[in-house]
């Protein structure tokens, strides 16, 4: 298996390349200079200072260090995908369950399988495809679901005043919701080889795996990923429209 190494040489040039994003910015006038330079430094200090914890955390090999790993992981992408919500209540605890329930479901099927084992090495960058996934698929339900309830209001208020209930009012929004957290997975999943050659196959192969080998373990995070967008998207949706409704079981003003 060939030793693969970046040197700092070849990592400053790569650099180099986001000169390319700055000129783009500056030239077009598009504002986003600052936010590239801030963007970038984070990106280099965030991930140096995680790769020394998984170095120190992958040595000891600790059960519980491991699921507290797994903790922070899951907190800090439930508090992204709130952050996302546009001020929907309880989107934070509502994510929370969400990114634990379909966390769970992965990791013990995988382990269950014999796909993987219960090492840090293993379950950690696992949690952390998973997390990142339904990340972005809760923040597009949350949107969604905002844009929805209200583009929609006056439907709504018509099927209450009609006698229709609480889940009933909205079933539409929800549907159309958890379809569009779902869809770019599904989108991901039709153009898998044809399109792009996602970071683990790749990240495999560039290791020396056998393509073959790496295309299994590919088709396995494929599998995973349309799991897991699914369950988060069904959870948050279906947890998540009651914040447009008050105790009395009417529509919030949302002006």
């Amino acid at each position: 298996m060939p030793n693969l190494i970046v040197s700092n040489q070849a990592l400053a040039l790569t650099g180099l390349l986001v000169l390319i994003a700055l000129f783009v910015g500056w030239k077009e006038k598009l504002g986003i200079d600052k936010s590239i330079i801030i963007a970038t430094i984070r990106c280099v200090v965030q991930l140096f200072v995680v790769g020394y914890v998984l170095r120190f955390v992958f040595r000891i090999n600790n059960l519980f260090l491991t699921i507290a790993l797994i903790l922070i992981i899951l907190f800090n992408a439930a508090y992204n995908a709130k952050g996302r919500s546009n001020g929907m209540e309880h989107a934070l605890p509502i994510s929370i369950i969400a990114l634990g329930s379909s966390t769970l479901v992965v990791i013990a099927v995988l382990v269950f399988a014999g796909a993987i084992k219960f090492i840090p090495s293993q379950v950690v960058p696992i949690t952390g495809m998973v997390a990142s996934n339904s990340m972005v698929a809760l923040g597009l339900c949350y949107r969604s679901m905002n844009s929805m309830f209200k583009d929609r209001r006056q439907q709504i208020i018509e099927k209450l005043a009609l006698g229709a209930d609480v889940k009933t009012s909205c079933s539409d929004i929800v549907r159309d919701s958890i379809k569009t957290g779902m869809q770019p997975t599904i989108d991901t999943a039709m153009t898998v080889g044809l399109v792009s050659l996602p970071g683990m196959m790749a990240g495999l192969i560039f290791a020396g795996v056998d393509p073959v080998k790496a295309i299994k373990y590919q088709i396995m995070v494929t599998f995973m990923l349309l799991g897991i967008t699914a369950v988060s998207s069904i959870i948050a949706c279906y947890m998540g429209y009651h914040s447009f409704y008050n105790k009395n079981d009417q529509l919030k003003d949302m002006n």
